[in-house]
């Protein structure tokens, strides 16, 4: 069929979300814990960078969608954006993780805010393309779950590396070690901007797409908002993520101050994500028999049940039970890759079968620009929690109030949007069979219209 993808086209798609996952993961478990502990911001302060950056994002992601949808060159729609895009990515990184010679809250919270901006256009700039390649690659339902697995590898892989290595690297977060996060920066940088110019040279986009009609950007809005499965599929995306998103920057909190295990860090996460890793065939394969959504109502509602239990942990935990309760976390937390972003690609079909045009850039752009949009509430939030209850990362340990929101914050609030997700899945429109008869009908309209054309 040629909807199977070569072995080769799957890792060398695949590798090329490393790089997202790398900068995306160190800066959602490292960069508030970098600005309150080595510059010295308050955690309210210090989520105002943060937040200035997802909010810029509102305005940059779909208007790098539509661009994306309308550039036409020998190498395609997507792929210039990958091989042009990667180093202005990398710099940007490293920029973000520079203390300047500057003093006080003010200039800081400025200089972090701008950083943060560019670094978020020039993240765009290549992760929505290459994000808006998946359904140009293959049609197959079952595929689409299979590449995503391939990606997902990549990206957890590049998860235990982003939680395990930079604190290595460092060492604790104290001002002195300045020099060393900013050497943790360059190699993670390097690191980020190889594997797009290897995704860039092993795909190939599909011709036909290059000549479909496109619309405005008011039209293309328009069909997002009318399309039933993008919508219900970007809720539960959405929710998911933001959990994710709550859970990488918190976490490093709970197991430095509520199980006091900050030398078993590196073991932890390493160990999350390492079921993660294994846990990818399950996925593929439960999808395949049940369904997408199925798969996913099973692997997230497992997921949430885990994150509530992990609010009994305390100092006193054995290091065994802490490590059983990470490779829980971790079925879970390989559900939460694959299977999101496997539904998101069907929505493209479902769009060209109701309006005769194709989106992918527009849709990409939108599922990002509402993470970010509730990222940009959310992951503040942790600052703001921690602000709240008393966080002071000059005492040697934490009041009791702190450790409250610290576990609220890992717990409670984690599995109440992963809930959300759920009742998302569950009335999702889209199913395998519907899918099946869509392709049919558009493969039947598209060979219509070559003939009409010749």
């Amino acid at each position: 069929m040629a909807d199977r993808l070569p072995l080769r086209t799957k890792l060398m798609y695949g590798s090329g979300d490393t790089g997202f996952s790398l900068t995306s993961t160190i800066i959602g478990a490292w960069f508030l814990l970098y600005l309150t502990d080595i510059v010295g911001l308050s955690p309210g302060w210090a989520a105002v960078p943060i937040a200035v950056g997802k909010i810029w994002d509102w305005i940059n992601d779909p208007l790098i969608g539509y661009i994306s949808d309308r550039t036409r060159s020998r190498w395609g729609r997507r792929r210039p954006f990958l091989l042009f895009g990667a180093l202005p990515y990398g710099l940007a990184f490293v920029l973000l993780w520079t203390k300047p010679p500057l003093e006080g809250t003010t200039a800081l919270v400025i200089y972090y805010s701008a950083v943060y901006v560019i670094y978020e256009l020039a993240a765009t700039f290549v992760y929505m393309p290459y994000f808006a390649l998946t359904p140009e690659l293959t049609g197959d339902y079952d595929e689409r779950t299979a590449l995503t697995s391939y990606r997902m590898f990549f990206s957890i892989f590049a998860s235990i590396l982003a939680f395990v290595v930079p604190e290595i690297i460092i060492g604790s977060f104290d001002p002195e070690h300045a020099v060393r996060v900013r050497l943790m920066a360059i190699i993670f940088a390097i690191l980020s901007v190889l594997p797009l110019w290897i995704a860039f040279a092993g795909t190939r986009e599909r011709e036909e797409f290059m000549h479909l009609k496109q619309p405005s950007l008011r039209k293309g809005l328009t069909a997002a908002f009318e399309n039933r499965p993008f919508l219900f599929g970007t809720g539960l995306f959405l929710l998911t993520w933001v959990a994710v998103d709550i859970l990488q920057t918190s976490l490093s909190y709970f197991i430095i101050y509520v199980v006091g295990r900050e030398p078993d860090m590196p073991i932890i996460m390493g160990t999350i994500f390492v079921t993660a890793i294994f846990t990818l065939p399950l996925w593929e394969s439960l999808s395949r028999r049940w369904g997408k959504t199925k798969a996913y109502i099973g692997g997230i509602a497992f997921w949430a049940v885990v994150q509530l239990l992990l609010i009994t942990l305390n100092t006193s935990t054995g290091l065994i039970l802490l490590l059983s309760m990470s490779v829980l976390a971790g079925i879970g937390v390989g559900a939460a890759h694959v299977l999101p972003w496997s539904i998101i690609p069907d929505a493209i079909e479902w769009g060209e079968w109701k309006t005769g045009e194709r989106n992918e850039g527009m849709f990409y752009s939108l599922i990002t620009l509402a993470k970010k949009i509730t990222a940009s509430i959310a992951v503040p939030i942790v600052g703001v929690v921690l602000e709240i209850t008393g966080y002071n990362s000059a005492l040697p340990s934490q009041p009791v109030r702190a450790i409250t929101g610290i576990r609220i914050l890992t717990g409670p609030i984690p599995a109440a949007l992963l809930v959300g997700g759920i009742i998302f899945a569950i009335v999702y429109p889209l199913d395998r069979d519907q899918f099946a008869q869509i392709r049919k009908e558009l493969k039947a309209r598209r060979s219509a219209a070559g003939e009409r054309a010749s």
